[in-house]
């Protein structure tokens, strides 16, 4: 891909996610940021139960994919808002095992709930950091955090292929229906290496293809903004994390998105050296 095509798809990305956060910030009838998001052709969250890594069709049908995606309970107690802008296709909480006063970093972390769920898990001893590209989702996540009196989180403005942290600062970094985003995963993989302490790990979601899709099936299964073109494939996946020095990375495909596409689970160590 060359740097004109990446600039133009990494602007759509940030032009509809932008749009998403203002359909919480300032809501419409009818207009919800799911409905946003859906707009895209193909997109990962889609409007039924049989082409939905997000949700099922009740879910879409009352814009609430996040109910589906978290533990009944979990999101008791945020703000409405961080619950309306979860735009994600699964739950990194649920398998990146935080503990107590652990350091938690969110790639892309749209309107905050991973972010906030993250700080409840670590505990006044941890921190949970977001990182997003998008103005109005920044906006929406800092409000949200000071609705709900997060006082171990921060946002952060920046692009995840060139994270706005230092190195080894972070214990664990989590990502939902992002990475699948990004015109540079390379970059990506080797940057929530970099940010990692020896022996921290990544706990993310991500939409994931099959190995038998090309490149071209995956372009011609949806498109880009919406979750599907950009996807890697599994074995794709498995060899970018150990080439930027992950161990032990595994992808456990969950929901199907379209065939051969699917919502997955994904888990990597950086080593202790």
């Amino acid at each position: 891909m060359n740097d004109e095509a990446s600039t133009d798809l990494r602007e759509a990305v940030r032009s509809r996610y932008a749009e998403a956060a203002r359909a919480v910030l300032d809501p419409k009838p009818g207009v919800t940021a799911q409905s946003v998001e859906l707009a895209g052709t193909g997109s990962c969250c889609g409007s039924s139960a049989t082409d939905s890594c997000c949700g099922t069709g009740s879910a879409a049908a009352v814009g609430g994919f996040s109910e589906h995606l978290y533990r009944e309970g979990e999101t008791d107690g945020l703000p409405e808002e961080a619950v309306l802008a979860s735009l994600g296709c699964g739950n990194p909480i649920a398998v990146a095992d935080l503990h107590e006063g652990e350091r938690v970093l969110d790639l892309g972390s749209g309107g905050g709930i991973d972010v906030l769920l993250s700080a409840r898990r670590v505990g006044p001893s941890g921190f949970a950091y977001g990182v997003d590209m998008t103005d109005d989702m920044l906006t929406l996540a800092r409000a949200n955090a000071a609705k709900a009196g997060a006082a171990n989180v921060e946002f952060r403005k920046g692009e995840i292929e060139a994270l706005p942290l230092p190195d080894a600062s972070v214990d664990v970094v989590i990502s939902n229906c992002v990475i699948n985003l990004s015109t540079d995963k390379p970059a990506v993989l080797a940057e929530m290496f970099r940010v990692l302490v020896p022996g921290g790990r990544i706990g993310i979601t991500d939409v994931v293809a099959e190995d038998y899709l090309s490149a071209a099936d995956r372009a011609a299964a949806g498109s880009y903004v919406g979750c599907i073109a950009g996807a890697l494939s599994r074995t794709e996946y498995l060899d970018g994390l150990a080439s930027v020095g992950f161990t032990g990375a595994s992808v456990t495909f969950t929901n199907e998105a379209a065939p051969g596409m699917y919502s997955a689970i994904i888990r990597a160590v950086k080593p202790v050296r």
